[in-house]
């Protein structure tokens, strides 16, 4: 057989885009169908035999980071994208590895390390890029057939820098919809669409003004700027807005949905005194896939203060309510609301918290706007937000099961101290707002402290959770439904793959994947059997620099593949020198440290679970020069870590590093507990208990 007579590899067209995961021999989106409710109609593996489920084969990644990308599945062939770009097709029978696609990275001083997913169309592999690239591969070969820089030739500037991908690109009536990443860095939010074959631009949505001054790009920006000041520059930050995870083609009302970042800064008081709504920030935006032209929108978080992306996965269905079929857009946003929206008009249907909320006290369903807690802008004094800066729920995919009518949310439940915040005199405000010296026993309205994760299922009709797993420290992965009547969801801190009932919450399987479990499976039927796909990898055991045993599993009924032991790791030696700065030195160092590093490097300098370093742990706390050659040079933008010569002095940085250094001695004379994983759960003579849902590991 010649090449040109070879079956097509990824050989999906329109019509297979359409069925989804109703064609059970593939998964070739991100959500497996348009309506992303990561749902399969398979049911070989069910409540009665998931209990015999096994590993029929795994394979290893060469890498030792986090690993956010789910899987899709074309034809017997496995793709998958993990940490940095890299992307791997297998042989879904026997796990050999068909390819890797294996990219070098323009220098960008905001890369990330984390990739959330692909997708696959005609012949092609689709993956946004962490230089805010778009390639498309060779579903056969891995070979890139082309690449786009996806930023527009207006921002090759100091603000293209700021851009990166980090979301599945979604691929609709030939085109191939993303957005760019970068709130925190002072991007400017869009989604843009590109030809599915050529990689040009068709259309691209900015989602918040730029500067008035150069003239609006769209009429929707007239429109968003009146709820901008119009004194002072807030699109020399960037303005936020950035699209970058949830977005959702919906065939029946041919919209194109998506959801919205931050504010940048997160304080709406350093980017607008005047108290404006400054759309689209924090915002669902429908709009027409063929022009990119403004339909609707709803804004979940007017003014934005509390870093509520509006971007966690959303989904379509069709729902009775009060007796009539309505076409819903349900969204389980970061803010703690699950919001259930007429996916034709935007009209809010409902509103509800679905995890512990001291923003507002509620939804107004007759504006759709939330109704605000006293004191939760910390304009005076700190405030216990919560959900805090991880959010009630984030970029781990939910599901939805038609079956049972119920939306399976991983749930967090967490606070952030937000303290008031004074515009510098001179120079931009601080992009970010944590709490700094705040004294957490006087916080309103509580000083509650949680770290919480579980699996919730909700009915979006009645209003209500049905049941909930058990609740352990904090995160969890994405979700998995299927006709089997189950519920799959991972865990980090414990490294297990879980099966639960769908209907009652009953836990009917784990299993132990000896590393940080965050995407979210898939399943798909092969030579009539079936098998359930995770792709797993993190660094909640050891930090940044032990190995992950990052890996693709798969399984089915009667798999009997071991994996090994994991590997073996000593961490760095926490050696730090002594200090010699003025406590007032070290105090200014921590609050500029929860201004600027803490929402990589973990609370007060100690991230043990992350994709970032431990600094209490750097070589670098041993000379102020070399400490610079990274905060102040950029020696390490090509690990994600960029200069921050632009927002710090010489005096900030050696500040910073004197409160590391005394962090690093307090935890070396005050040990924390140990970590690790959870050991599997023991089974016992009467019943098959399940292991804690949690994960707890640090947000990108």
């Amino acid at each position: 057989m010649s090449a040109s007579d070879a079956p097509l590899a990824a050989a999906v067209d329109e019509e297979r885009q359409l069925l989804g995961t109703s064609d059970t021999s593939q998964w070739p989106h991100y959500g497996g169908s348009y309506n992303e409710q990561r749902f399969s109609p398979l049911d070989a593996i069910n409540d009665t035999n998931v209990s015999e489920l096994g590993l029929a084969w795994y394979a290893d990644y060469d890498t030792n980071q986090n690993q956010h990308g789910s899987p899709i599945y074309v034809d017997g062939v496995l793709y998958v994208s993990t940490a940095r770009n890299v992307v791997h097709a297998f042989d879904a029978r026997s796990g050999e590895r068909v390819w890797t696609y294996t990219p070098i990275l323009e220098p960008n001083p905001n890369l990330g390390l984390v990739n959330r997913g692909i997708s696959a169309f005609d012949g092609k592999i689709y993956m946004g890029m962490l230089d805010a690239h778009l390639v498309a591969l060779d579903a056969a070969t891995g070979e890139p057939l082309w690449n786009t820089d996806t930023v527009p030739e207006s921002l090759l500037g100091e603000m293209a820098g700021r851009y990166s991908i980090t979301m599945a690109p979604r691929v609709a009536k030939g085109k191939v919809f993303i957005g760019g990443s970068g709130g925190e860095f002072g991007a400017r939010g869009w989604i843009a669409a590109f030809d599915a074959q050529t990689g040009e631009e068709v259309w691209r949505f900015w989602t918040v003004p730029g500067n008035p001054e150069l003239g609006f790009e769209a009429p929707h920006l007239a429109i968003a700027a009146e709820t901008w000041p119009d004194d002072r520059p807030y699109w020399e930050q960037g303005g936020g807005g950035t699209v970058w995870d949830g977005a959702i083609y919906d065939p029946d009302t041919n919209l194109l949905y998506f959801g919205t970042g931050n504010g940048t800064p997160w304080n709406r008081a350093m980017r607008d005194p005047g108290d404006g709504d400054n759309l689209f920030v924090a915002s669902v935006v429908a709009v027409d896939p063929d022009t990119g032209e403004y339909v609707w929108h709803y804004q979940e978080t007017p003014g934005d203060s509390w870093d509520y992306d509006a971007t966690s996965p959303m989904m379509t269905a069709d729902l009775e309510i009060n007796g009539v079929t309505r076409r819903a857009l349900i969204h389980p946003s970061k803010n703690g609301f699950i919001y259930v929206l007429d996916a034709v008009t935007g009209e809010l249907i409902s509103g509800d918290a679905f995890t512990s909320v001291t923003w507002a006290i509620g939804i107004d369903e007759d504006t759709g706007r939330p109704i605000e807690a006293d004191g939760a802008r910390y304009t005076d004094e700190p405030f216990n937000i919560g959900p805090g800066a991880p959010g009630g729920h984030t970029w781990h995919p939910n599901a939805y099961s038609p079956l049972t009518g119920l939306v399976y949310i991983p749930t967090w439940e967490n606070f952030s101290a937000m303290a008031p915040q004074q515009m510098p005199e001179e120079g931009p405000p601080p992009l970010i707002a944590f709490g700094g010296q705040v004294d957490r026993d006087t916080l309103k309205p509580h000083n509650r402290q949680s770290n919480d994760g579980w699996l919730q299922a909700w009915n979006p009709v009645t209003r209500e959770v049905v049941w909930e797993s058990e609740r352990g420290p904090r995160w969890t992965s994405g979700a998995l439904a299927t006709a089997g009547n189950l519920v799959f969801m991972g865990t980090s801190n414990a490294g297990l793959l879980n099966a639960y009932n769908a209907t009652t919450g009953e836990p009917l399987w784990s299993f132990d994947a000896q590393t940080a479990v965050y995407a979210a499976p898939i399943t798909y039927e092969l030579d009539d059997e079936q098998y359930v796909a995770a792709s797993v990898g993190g660094t909640a055991r050891g930090g940044y620099f032990a190995p992950t045993n990052a890996r693709m599993l798969v399984f089915k009924v009667g798999g009997d593949v071991q994996l090994p032991e994991p590997m073996s790791f000593t961490p760095r030696e926490l050696n730090p020198p002594e200090s010699t700065a003025a406590p007032e030195v070290i105090a200014r160092g921590e609050n500029l440290y929860a201004q600027n590093c803490s929402v990589c490097h973990g609370n007060e300098g100690v991230q043990m679970r992350s994709s970032f370093p431990n600094l209490t742990r750097t070589p670098f706390l041993y000379s102020q020069e070399g400490w610079d050659t990274v905060v102040m040079q950029g020696a390490r933008v090509e690990r994600g870590m960029a200069s921050y010569a632009d927002r710090l002095s010489s005096e900030d940085s050696l500040a910073i590093r004197e409160y590391i250094i005394t962090r690093a001695i307090d935890v070396r004379d005050n040990p924390p507990p140990a970590f690790g994983f959870a050991p599997p759960p023991e089974e016992d003579d009467e019943e098959e208990e399940s292991g804690d849902v949690h994960e707890d590991a640090a947000e990108n």
